[in-house]
């Protein structure tokens, strides 16, 4: 049974990244005090660091979807199985290129049947673009 009432995101990847996110912050703190570059440099390169191992973590399923999971889900060693088709509304497999339930950018403006509202779509963008600029 889980020691939490509510599914807060205790997951491999969000723990391992923390991780190393406090050591990459301790170091670039520990620069800012001695004023040195090299070590504030590498504090935040450390940072960087732990934004791809928890990407790359969550992508192979030691991470969470966005949103509220099943009670029996919540524990740490659960491996979460749906990770390799993409989770809806995740950034994280977006980036990746990993799409679920919706239909990627390009099968939308190729495949799309004529008036399926993908071209109106696709011609929307630029005149976008235009007026902000």
């Amino acid at each position: 049974m889980s020691a939490h009432q509510y599914d807060e995101g205790h997951t491999v990847a969000g723990w391992t990244g923390f991780g190393i996110a406090t050591v990459g912050t301790a170091v670039a703190g520990l620069g800012v005090c001695l004023v040195s570059g090299a070590l504030i440099v590498g504090g935040l390169a450390v940072v960087g660091v732990s934004v791809l191992v928890t990407w790359a973590l969550h992508l192979s399923g030691w991470g969470k979807p966005p949103g509220r999971r099943p009670r029996e889900e919540w524990g740490m060693r659960v491996r979460d199985s749906s990770a390799r088709e993409g989770h809806e509304e995740c950034v994280g497999c977006r980036i990746a290129g990993r799409r679920r339930g919706r239909p990627s950018a390009t099968a939308v403006g190729a495949g799309a049947a004529p008036g399926a509202g993908g071209e109106a779509r696709v011609a929307a963008e630029p005149v976008a673009a235009e007026s902000a600029g």
